[in-house]
């Protein structure tokens, strides 16, 4: 099976965007995690399909595959890509588009640089909501990881975010702690694991190692969570600037019961058609 397909990155969080109206295909896990591996595929942290909308008054659907092959709830570097593609394909002439997720609508919205703006909806605190195992609702939460005790702020961003603050994010031990929080078991969906060093009330420097894709350049979703953690824990005032590996990213919180603004670059790399193996498993 040939399939055509465009590779897009936000902030060097890349991804696959399939356009699913204009060819009838949605990958299996398999296909996902074939398509995803970067020496016998194309490579990339996520797929994104373009789908058409399955509610009324959506203009589309948007489904996300991790690396692992496993379908997740929210992705905010691929939402920016996501409204570039249907953009740029001519699927879509409106500069705001709502669209469908597994975790609700979204409204990414084209700006007049260049940057794509999303509006990533009311971040949820309630622990059965995002879900995680407490005693009780808090701002800070004790987490025994890897050996240690940790202080971390729980947050749904559409998909679960632990994000602790470190004094140093470049030594930060994101490769050895992330997975271990990741599977942690008062995570029974696992978690995004953010590492969050603040430089100023209105700045953060930040790593995450992503659910089902390990440490990713960017990620828009933890970006979001950190600074929500970050102003209810006081160490933060919006909007704040959030630099990642990648590049920098611009989110805005007004508070409880308001949506958290996501503002960043969207960029197309290349455009190519690809072959699936028959025999994936």
């Amino acid at each position: 099976m040939k399939i055509r397909f465009t590779k897009m990155h936000g902030l060097g969080n890349d991804f696959i965007v399939l356009d699913a109206i204009r060819q009838n295909f949605v990958p299996t896990p398999a296909q996902a995690r074939f398509l995803a591996d970067r020496h016998f595929g194309v490579g990339c942290d996520q797929l994104l399909i373009v789908e058409k909308p399955v509610q009324p008054g959506v203009d589309f659907r948007y489904r996300i595959f991790n690396a692992d092959g496993g379908e997740v709830e929210q992705c905010g570097n691929g939402a920016r890509c996501f409204a570039r593609f249907v953009a740029d394909k001519g699927l879509s002439g409106a500069r705001e588009i709502r669209v469908e997720t597994r975790s609700g609508i979204i409204a990414p919205r084209l700006e007049d640089d260049g940057q794509v703006t999303v509006n990533m909806g009311v971040p949820r605190f309630e622990p059965a909501q995002i879900p995680f195992i407490a005693d009780a609702d808090a701002v800070v939460h004790t987490l025994v990881a890897g050996g240690r005790e940790m202080a971390v702020s729980v947050v749904s961003m559409g998909n679960p975010h632990a994000v602790q603050v470190v004094h140093g994010v470049d030594a930060a031990p994101v490769a050895d702690e992330g997975p271990v929080i990741e599977s942690h078991p008062r995570f029974p969906r696992r978690v995004n694991a953010g590492f969050m060093e603040v430089t100023d009330r209105h700045a953060i420097r930040l790593r995450v190692f992503e659910r089902g894709s390990g440490e990713t350049l960017a990620c828009g979703t933890g970006a979001c969570a950190a600074v929500v953690a970050g102003i209810r824990r006081g160490l933060l005032d919006s909007p704040v600037r959030v630099g990642t590996r990648g590049g920098h990213l611009s989110i805005a919180w007004a508070g409880p019961g308001e949506p958290v603004w996501m503002t960043g670059p969207a960029v197309t790399v290349f455009e190519a058609e690809i072959e699936i193996p028959e025999d994936l498993s």
